[in-house]
């Protein structure tokens, strides 16, 4: 291949695109090879991606003109943005539009938007089951997210619209098995009895690599992407086995989660809510099949969790 098999992978530090830019370097006979943006290029995560053989270079994404040179001379760009770092959905759409207006003015001939449903469209704004947010979202990582998919369409960019869902690390950060005062151990998640969508952060990376592969066949396309769906039970059921130990499913209220009074419970809240109340439609969309088309490596939840069971060690 010639100098355009350049991969640029925006968030290569972070969990998806550092799955992607890893499943780049896993195979070097591929004849792609890694660009890695990042905004702090002295990191140790960039450091350790350039000894393994990335081109690593920083950019901004609240700087248009900077990821327009990063991108430049790239075949392709994985595109992605991290709302939790600042929760405004009005600075991550602008973000949206700095990497449409850049992967335009670069010339990338192929780019994934790392993005997800709008819920908005299953759940109106005047639909009281769940509160409204910020005036205009009912999930608002999720609805701008989906909002901004029209801005790569009106930049000309030739993009797969990658729909994502609920990362396992989850259960590390925020969700782990808790032990009770009897001594028990309880999954609590506000899922009622709906299945939850869930992938391995790094397989959505690796996914991206299978669509990339796959050359521009899937330009225009929406995947929409998950490892596993399980419903809480099954999710406990499976934390028993890796335990050892019975752990029971406790379905917390969707009213109660959101009232929980921690940053961002609302929209948590919400989140869960509409991952339960329409699982039969997003995790329709999510063919496990055609997915491990695109992956072969796909981890199922009790393959993700053997990996990780030292992390729960402490339940």
């Amino acid at each position: 291949m010639t100098e355009q098999n350049v991969i640029a992978v925006v968030g290569a530090t972070g969990a998806q695109g550092g799955g992607l830019a890893q499943a780049i370097l896993d195979d070097p006979d591929s004849g792609f090879t890694v660009r890695a943006i990042t905004r702090n290029a002295g990191s140790e995560k960039a450091r350790a991606l350039a000894r393994l053989g990335a081109e690593v270079v920083e950019a901004d994404l609240d700087d248009e003109a900077s990821l327009a040179k990063a991108f430049d001379g790239a075949y392709g760009a994985f595109l992605v943005t991290n709302f939790w770092e600042h929760m405004s959905p009005d600075r991550e759409y602008e973000q949206a539009g700095n990497l449409a207006r850049a992967a335009k003015r670069a010339g990338v001939e192929h780019a994934i938007w790392s993005t997800l449903e709008d819920t908005r469209d299953s759940v109106p704004l005047d639909d009281d089951r769940m509160p409204t947010l910020l005036d205009r979202f009912k999930v608002p990582h999720f609805d701008v997210k989906g909002e901004a998919n029209t801005l790569f369409a009106e930049a000309g960019v030739p993009t797969t619209f990658l729909q994502t869902t609920f990362y396992w690390e989850g259960f590390m950060a925020y969700f782990p098995p808790k032990r009770q005062e009897d001594g028990s151990l309880v999954l609590a998640l506000p899922m009622g009895e709906g299945k939850l969508a869930g992938i391995a952060a790094e397989d959505i990376g690796r996914t991206a690599f299978g669509i990339f592969k796959r050359g521009k066949a899937l330009v225009g396309k929406t995947i929409s992407i998950a490892g596993e769906h399980l419903t809480g039970e099954e999710y406990a059921a499976a934390f028993s086995e890796a335990l050892g130990e019975p752990v029971a499913y406790y379905p917390v209220p969707f009213d109660g989660f959101r009232a929980a009074g921690f940053p961002a419970a609302e929209e948590m809240g919400n989140m869960f809510q509409y991952y339960a109340e329409f699982d039969e439609e997003f995790t329709g969309r999510r063919d496990l099949a055609a997915v491990r088309a695109l992956n072969p490596r796909l981890k199922t939840f009790r393959e993700w969790l053997a990996a990780n069971k030292d992390a729960f060690a402490g339940a």
